[in-house]
């Protein structure tokens, strides 16, 4: 089964990934991941791959769906895969469509992270995690037990992302409402949409998203 996870930056997608791996063995593909990995290819595609990165531009469609395409090949990706960070424009959709197609292959279902933009923007700002375990935290949602103290590891030390703050969070938030939400009547159209409430319970979610997929 082929999947897209489809949603704004912090709607939960990488932890309902990783959920989807665990039970049906689906593999993950990170399209930053793969950028890195084929950048220490010493293959053409590697090459090329590096110089446009290394000169700031940004890396072509085509080139993008080339590396999809390899990397869908691999034995792991046998019982299904997982898109994240791709497509992120409609034009990136059509290119991936007519890919799979030559392989005859489709995605099976595109599903929508759905949340409320307001009650996002205070999860994620208000986010934070320990800085030896990694547990997450919240200053509104989910607090530790003993203020200031991992419910985890026990530590004292927490940290906060960068790219969570309120101003850096928003533009992130706006990038994605420009560029990717038109996917979403792209994939409407296909009849492959499907929507899952991201402000849910994690546990909650996955729930719904095994009920789209049907217990593959």
């Amino acid at each position: 089964m082929n999947l897209i996870l489809l949603g704004p930056p912090g709607s939960g997608k990488g932890t309902q990934a990783r959920e989807l791996e665990r039970r049906h063995g689906f593999v993950k593909l990170s399209t930053g991941d793969m950028l890195r990995t084929t950048v220490l290819d010493s293959k053409k595609i590697g090459k090329q791959l590096k110089e446009i990165i290394d000169s700031g531009a940004l890396v072509p469609d085509n080139i993008m769906v080339k590396m999809i395409s390899e990397r869908i090949e691999y034995p792991d990706c046998k019982k299904g895969f997982i898109l994240d960070g791709f497509p992120r424009t409609t034009a990136q959709a059509d290119a991936l469509e007519k890919m799979l197609k030559k392989k005859g292959m489709q995605l099976d279902y595109v599903i929508e992270m759905k949340v409320n933009s307001k009650i996002l923007i205070k999860r994620i700002s208000g986010r934070y995690s320990c800085a030896v375990c990694g547990t997450g935290y919240n200053d509104d949602f989910q607090k530790p037990v003993t203020k200031g103290v991992c419910d985890n590891c026990a530590s004292r030390e927490f940290v906060r992302r960068s790219d969570d703050k309120l101003g850096t969070f928003r533009l992130r938030l706006e990038a994605y409402e420009e560029q990717t939400a038109p996917l979403l009547p792209y994939y409407r159209k296909r009849n492959c949409l499907k929507t899952v409430n991201a402000l849910n319970k994690i546990e909650n979610v996955t729930a719904e998203i095994e009920a789209v997929i049907g217990g593959a």
